[in-house]
């Protein structure tokens, strides 16, 4: 199920929040809310609580001042789409097969998935088989980036590197040849983290 969309400032109010929660270990007031964020009112602070109750992201006890409380299944959850390839390119189908919590990635939005990553041509910077990528789709990406690119149909986690005027899909394992970037290749996604499954 997709989590509600929130409007800038409603992140940055929940943002806020979690951050509270997170480096003081108590959720902040209201009034605490209307002044970090220059609201005259406490009734605005109000109006973005019962939107972001509204939405699934926190809950309200009644009659306390620090009485916010994070939903952390709707904060962390990112759907795992299925497995990429690290090492040949592998045909990627577009399958759920479960969610991903993460407490260090906060609030990326809908266009963030994971992958699971299969063989080992990634091994040198990092990604190991059965580890888990999270990617923010993307169809661009910068020289030295790790991203996951399809090549007919067929994806693949590589690093984006160039030679000259060539780009090349390049493995961080030796025994890999790297894959010249042409009109077959198109890309996914930037990985944005790596998640170790032990």
């Amino acid at each position: 199920m997709d989590k509600p969309k929130l409007t800038a400032k409603q992140k940055a109010v929940l943002k806020f929040i979690y951050k509270a929660v997170r480096n003081d270990h108590r959720p902040p007031t209201i009034r605490e809310i209307a002044a970090h964020f220059g609201f005259s009112s406490t009734g605005t602070v109000r109006d973005y609580l019962r939107a972001l109750i509204g939405k699934g992201y926190i809950k309200v006890a009644s009659n306390k001042s620090r009485a916010i409380e994070l939903i952390r299944e709707a904060l962390f959850s990112f759907p795992i789409l299925g497995r990429v390839q690290a090492g040949l390119p592998n045909l990627a189908v577009e399958e759920i097969e479960g969610y991903l919590n993460l407490d260090s990635l906060v609030f990326s939005d809908e266009s963030t998935f994971a992958l699971r990553v299969k063989g080992d041509s990634m091994t040198g910077a990092g990604i190991m088989p059965n580890d888990l990528v999270l990617v923010r789709k993307q169809s661009v990406a910068q020289t030295g980036e790790t991203i996951v690119a399809l090549i007919n149909d067929e994806a693949t986690v590589k690093n984006l590197g160039r030679r000259g005027d060539d780009y090349y899909l390049e493995p961080a394992n030796p025994g890999y040849s790297p894959v010249k970037v042409d009109s077959s290749v198109s890309i996914v996604g930037k990985v944005i983290s790596v998640v170790r499954r032990m």
